[in-house]
């Protein structure tokens, strides 16, 4: 497994040397991440003019079919609309790296973070339920409201227990947990399952971005975890938990210092 990850991740470090013209093998992984960042605005940018394009092609050649006989038009108008619902699809994830290359400001709001934990959980509850997985909560009564970017935590949040329903079996459970921490200062959020864990050889290199030991994983799930946590002045830990299984804790402070982002 750990010469596997290693031949991945010399791929993608030959990738961003190709992409940004210079040699990234003996980076730290913090100048690495800031590096992909770079790449993936400069994805983003490349990609976005090429589908306005097609969008706005799209409707001329749909204006231009309306002069067909009815039955033609209603046979095709289902793959038009799958068209349009893939370039919507692909607006979409390009928003979101460029959210992820360069988070410059956050829409601050008052967050209470129990509502996020119970939005996530009752979101992905289906699936679960579907897999045969239990997902159960505990929120500490009395948490305070703190500043923070909802969307973005709520991200992190829906990473993390992605990541937990795909780790654990039929007949498993995740856990999403929230209270202050012992100084008071910040809020803690734990998601833990009883999956087989984090593998020894991988615990250093979770959050480095493409570092995946799943076949379909992309890798930057727990990355963007770290980075959202980053940006809201937090941290995220990892560990096995003494019973088994993987447990992550978000560390989000609830006052922010001054030179953060937002």
């Amino acid at each position: 497994m750990a010469g596997a990850d290693r031949q991945h991740r010399g791929a993608i470090e030959k990738c961003l040397a190709n992409a940004l013209g210079q040699d990234v093998t003996q980076l730290a992984a913090e100048e690495k991440r800031q590096l992909l960042s770079r790449l993936l605005a400069r994805f983003a940018h490349e990609v976005r003019n090429p589908l306005s394009s097609l969008d706005v092609h799209v409707q001329l050649l749909e204006e231009d079919l309306q002069e067909l006989p009815a039955g033609v038009r209603e046979r095709i108008a289902g793959r038009f609309e799958i068209i349009h619902g893939e370039l919507h699809r692909l607006e979409t994830i390009v928003k979101h790296f460029l959210s992820l290359a360069g988070p410059s400001s956050m829409d601050l709001q008052p967050v209470e973070i129990g509502k996020i934990i119970r939005h996530v959980c009752e979101l992905l509850r289906p699936e679960a339920e579907t897999r045969g997985i239990g997902i159960r909560t505990h929120v500490s009564e009395g948490l305070p409201e703190f500043s923070a970017d909802p969307g973005q935590l709520t991200q992190a949040l829906l990473n993390l227990v992605i990541n937990a329903l795909q780790a654990v079996g039929r007949g498993g459970w995740v856990e999403v947990e929230a209270r202050l921490d012992p100084s008071e200062s910040a809020v803690l959020v734990r998601v833990r399952d009883n999956g087989p864990g984090i593998p020894r050889d991988g615990d250093s290199a979770i959050f480095e971005p493409f570092f995946t030991t799943k076949p379909q994983g992309s890798g930057l799930g727990l990355w963007i975890v770290q980075q959202v946590l980053t940006a809201h002045g937090g941290d995220v830990d990892a560990s096995n938990a003494p019973g088994g299984g993987a447990c992550f804790t978000l560390r989000v402070p609830l006052r922010r210092e001054e030179g953060l982002r937002g």
